[in-house]
């Protein structure tokens, strides 16, 4: 069949029609879209392209139902792993999708299904789950796996475009991946098809790690590098902590505060009574003590000249809340206290630069 290619599509300026072939319409979305798309036929066409898949997505939500519900159901009852597997185009979406899933606090990995029944059978375990993506669910490489996969008493999600195929029929739980075609003008390429592929397998991990409710935390635990990672350090991976704590009791007298502030070379140190945070001592409580109180000063204890009440932040929370805290108060230190508000430890500026969240 003799297909026109693209420099034989005719690129209206109009911004209309783009050809016979994919019958591609360039809507734009609002009236600058439509002012600039216009000008340009390149512009016309890779609007409409988007437009198509953007349609498909929709088209995709439009058809969810219960056997999304099931095959969450499936994802939140396995114990082991989420294992992707797909051919050509497909399993390069099921790699990233596999990567989601992993990212946001849930173990997965994706498996070639040639590898699979050369030897990778092996790292599969009668508890974990398989996701298998296929647009027409009667790709041979993923047939063939088929009948191994339900042997070992697998659950098995199927992605795929066509309700009614050999992978649909093997699955637990189907979901419909269908488009109207390819946004690719020979209705051959892979485009939309994977799109929305890769968009359904967003939707699996977002809902499962909601369900899950994995928290910021937890997601910075497998994010440790890049400025992603820097972004989700917790106050505890960065805090000092045991004896660079500084910490004099509500009786200490002078001198003994003036040595801890001395020794441990912070610019002051916390006040506590039985173990839990009172107040804080810094240099400057020092010097308006002294204004104060003039020679007097060295007869006062350490609960009679610190500021009460200061400011401090959980182990748990993430770093950049700390940088955040510091900045709104204008402070450039900040303890870090317990649930029963006992200092575990501290954290400055020059932690946060050196931790690259500054």
């Amino acid at each position: 069949m003799n297909q026109p290619g693209l420099n034989q599509l005719n690129l209206s300026t109009t911004g209309s029609a783009l050809g016979p072939v994919g019958q591609l319409g360039a809507t734009a979305t609002d009236d600058a879209a439509k002012s600039q798309t216009s000008f340009d036929p390149l512009l016309a066409l890779a609007a409409s392209v988007l437009d198509q898949e953007a349609a498909a997505i929709l088209q995709v939500k439009e058809r969810l139902d219960q056997s999304f519900c099931k095959a969450m159901d499936l994802l939140l009852g396995c114990s082991g792993k989420v294992v992707v597997t797909g051919m050509g185009k497909s399993g390069h979406i099921g790699s990233k999708i596999a990567a989601t899933f992993a990212s946001t606090g849930t173990p997965a990995f994706f498996v070639h299904p040639a590898e699979l029944r050369h030897g990778d059978f092996g790292m599969l375990e009668e508890r974990d789950l398989v996701i298998a993506l296929s647009s027409s669910g009667e790709t041979q490489e993923i047939k063939l796996v088929l009948e191994p996969i339900k042997r070992m008493g697998l659950k098995l999600v199927a992605l795929t475009g066509n309700t009614q195929s050999t992978l649909a029929k093997y699955a637990d739980a189907v979901i419909d991946v269908s488009v109207e075609r390819e946004a690719c003008p020979l209705n051959l390429a892979p485009t939309t098809s994977t799109t929305v592929s890769l968009a359904m397998g967003d939707a699996l991990a977002i809902v499962l790690m909601t369900k899950k409710q994995v928290r910021a935390e937890d997601f910075a635990r497998s994010h440790p590098g890049g400025a992603l990672g820097k972004s989700l350090l917790t106050v505890q991976d960065i805090m000092r902590s045991g004896m660079d704590v500084p910490i004099v009791t509500l009786d200490a007298d002078h001198e003994t505060v003036v040595s801890e502030i001395t020794k441990k070379r912070l610019g002051f140190t916390s006040v506590c009574e039985q173990g839990r945070l009172k107040g804080i001592i810094t240099d400057g409580d020092l010097r308006r003590a002294l204004s104060k109180y003039k020679h007097t000063v060295f007869e006062k204890s350490a609960g009679e000249i610190m500021t009460p009440g200061p400011r401090t932040i959980a182990s748990s929370s993430l770093a950049v809340e700390a940088l955040k805290v510091m900045e709104k108060y204008s402070i450039s230190d900040l303890l870090i206290v317990d649930q029963d508000d006992h200092p575990i430890g501290l954290i400055d500026l020059k932690d946060l630069l050196h931790a690259g969240i500054i």
